[in-house]
């Protein structure tokens, strides 16, 4: 994989919870990155995982896989999942297929954090 398809993601503790924040388009070239760096923050156990989408303007297929696929690892280690922030084109993607109903949605981090 080159250097190109990296995507910059911020990993922040905040008081037994772990906040994750991808910066960019999170598309087929770019999930991969985002996809380890989650199960990475997953195999630590954090009761609370957040994952702040507030700077992802536009998420494909296979980010949503990847979204997947992180809440079925944090079910299976008894971690609460909450996607933070959504722009209005990715929550789309997430309300199309549905999957608004399956994932905790809040407005931004805080909330997410105090829910």
């Amino acid at each position: 994989m080159t250097s190109g398809n990296d995507m910059e993601i911020q990993v922040e503790n905040r008081d037994g919870s772990v906040l994750v924040t991808p910066i960019g388009e999170v598309d087929l070239a770019r999930s991969p990155s985002l996809r380890s760096r989650l199960a990475q923050v997953l195999g630590d156990s954090p009761a609370r995982l957040v994952v702040d989408l507030s700077q992802v303007p536009y998420m494909d297929s296979s980010g949503v896989a990847t979204l997947v696929e992180a809440l079925q690892q944090s079910r299976a280690r008894n971690c609460s999942l909450f996607l933070a922030g959504l722009q209005d084109r990715v929550r789309s993607v997430f309300e199309i297929a549905r999957l608004d109903t399956v994932f905790t949605i809040t407005p931004d981090v805080n909330s997410a954090l105090e829910a």
